[in-house]
């Protein structure tokens, strides 16, 4: 049986030296060494992502709730919250435990796209 081995998100960027540069500098990614003109390809533990740009699509945070992207979880949500406020991340909801039973905060990337992290609660 086929089986899905690991999923690489790709998101369209207006600016991608800008949207490169944030995603390396404030959320800690690395740049894979795949060469591909017009593409970054990045990876954080076992998150991977593709940026496309687009440079004359309607960004991002101009679409709504079609902006929201992507909910990871991860360990030591609170340090990782720390980790990038420190590192000039724009959160857009504060950090805290949800009915749900998770403790999340979301940011949002330059191009308006928002992230989830979160983590169960004990």
């Amino acid at each position: 049986m086929p089986r899905l081995k690991w999923p690489r998100s790709v998101l369209a960027v207006r600016d991608l030296e800008e949207s490169t540069q944030f995603y390396v500098d404030v959320l800690g990614f690395e740049l894979e060494p795949i060469e591909a003109p017009g593409w970054s390809f990045l990876q954080r533990d076992s998150l991977r992502l593709m940026l496309g740009e687009c440079r004359d699509e309607v960004a991002a945070g101009d679409t709504g709730n079609h902006s929201w992207f992507m909910h990871v979880l991860v360990s030591e949500v609170d340090q990782l919250h720390d980790e990038l406020v420190q590192k000039g991340a724009e959160v857009v909801v504060p950090i805290g435990d949800r009915s749900h039973g998770h403790r999340e905060f979301v940011i949002r990337t330059p191009d308006g796209h928002r992230l989830m992290f979160g983590e169960p609660l004990a």
